[in-house]
């Protein structure tokens, strides 16, 4: 009998012994049993959020229903849920397909992280990039619908982060994935504060170890921003716009962004949803006959022409040369007709910067020349 109760003891011992082994062996962060210690303070952007848990390991939610667990590159984790995408951070040898956010990254001092991008150099307004693509710091590695993957795994890629476009090629998120690649669709399009958009960059400042920087230049906007819609509404109206190669004015979706800038800036926008019958998809313009574009926006106090996709014009004969109605319009007659830059939409850093020109505008106190505006004369 002794000796069956002292097998019995060697049995629980060995038992306790490999359970605790094995636990030993498993002992790393286990999502499961964590309780998140805070969470990020966000101010505008609606678009995702992220919970602290201990050993710098955050929990970021985008709004689409995506997860992504950031954990340190020397820190043990458990296996986590199939729903959720690990990061190792900081996060090197970035494959950019989301262009908007590159500026982003240089802004906080990460463009190193960077490596690869799916923009062409000479499509790049931001001469910061231009340089170090010539100097080959950032490569191109093909677009975000075709990306060269021999040349991401040879660069020991680390991380994709791609824009909405990629849900149109799921093939090349998988791939990716299948490659080992984490892929992260940053869905800062979607914010329809201009103040939202720019505040993903403490996202990617706490992706590259650079939260401190993220967090400084975001409050140096916020304080610009802060100080310009002090002085409130001017009254003045204004259409931004281009015209298409088949003739349709093309307009921002009130209640979008750049329609926020306006408003930010002093300006009222001239489209309302109910005039325009706004619907719920992803696009941020309508498309609009030119006879419907003349009966609500002639009479606007300020035009805005979009240069982004046709690369601008020099003077008010180059626009009205679009449409002859053109020139009949209040801003063309009065003077009051500008045309964005191409580093407007590129520059996403300089969010406060673009209201305060606005303001300028609406104000009466704009230079005929400025960095994201000119005047059309």
């Amino acid at each position: 009998m002794r000796n069956l109760i002292k097998l019995a003891g060697i049995l629980l011992c060995t038992i306790v012994f490999c359970s605790c082994s094995k636990k030993a062996v498993t002992n790393g962060f286990s999502l499961e049993n964590a309780e998140p210690v805070g969470e990020m303070e966000l101010m505008y952007a609606t678009q995702f959020s992220v919970e602290y848990y201990e050993n710098d390991i955050s929990l970021v939610t985008v709004s689409d229903g995506e997860k992504y667990l950031l954990v340190p590159e020397n820190e043990a984790v458990e296996e986590i849920p199939n729903n959720i995408t690990l990061i190792r951070t900081p996060a090197d040898n970035i494959y950019l397909a989301a262009s908007s956010a590159m500026d982003m990254f240089f802004g906080i001092g990460a463009e190193g992280n960077v490596r690869a991008t799916a923009t062409l150099e000479r499509d790049w307004a931001l001469s910061e990039v231009k340089e170090a693509m010539a100097n080959e710091d950032i490569l191109y590695a093909g677009k975000y619908s075709a990306p060269d993957y021999e040349l991401i795994l040879s660069e020991g890629c680390g991380l994709a982060i791609e824009s909405t476009m990629i849900y149109h090629k799921p093939e090349v998120k998988e791939h990716l994935q299948r490659l080992g690649i984490p892929v992260l669709i940053e869905r800062s399009s979607y914010e329809t504060h201009p103040l939202g958009r720019l505040e993903w960059v403490k996202l990617y400042g706490l992706l590259t170890g650079r939260e401190e920087e993220a967090e400084r230049l975001f409050s140096e906007q916020s304080e610009l921003l802060n100080s310009i819609t002090q002085s409130g509404s001017t009254g003045k109206t204004a259409a931004f716009f281009y015209i298409s190669s088949n003739g349709y004015a093309v307009v921002r979706k009130p209640g979008d962004y750049v329609s926020r800038m306006i408003e930010l800036g002093g300006g009222e926008y001239i489209f309302s949803p109910e005039e325009l019958n706004v619907d719920e998809n992803a696009q941020s313009t309508i498309n609009m006959q030119f006879e419907v574009f003349y009966s609500e926006a002639a009479m606007a106090d300020v035009l805005i022409y979009n240069s982004t996709i046709d690369g601008g014009m020099d003077n008010l004969s180059q626009l009205t040369e679009k449409n002859s109605l053109l020139s009949e319009f209040k801003a063309v007659r009065s003077g009051d007709v500008w045309c964005t830059d191409k580093n407007m939409f590129q520059q996403t850093t300089g969010a406060a910067e673009v209201i305060r020109e606005l303001n300028l505008i609406f104000t009466g106190e704009a230079e005929d020349d400025m960095e994201y505006f000119y005047r059309l004369k």
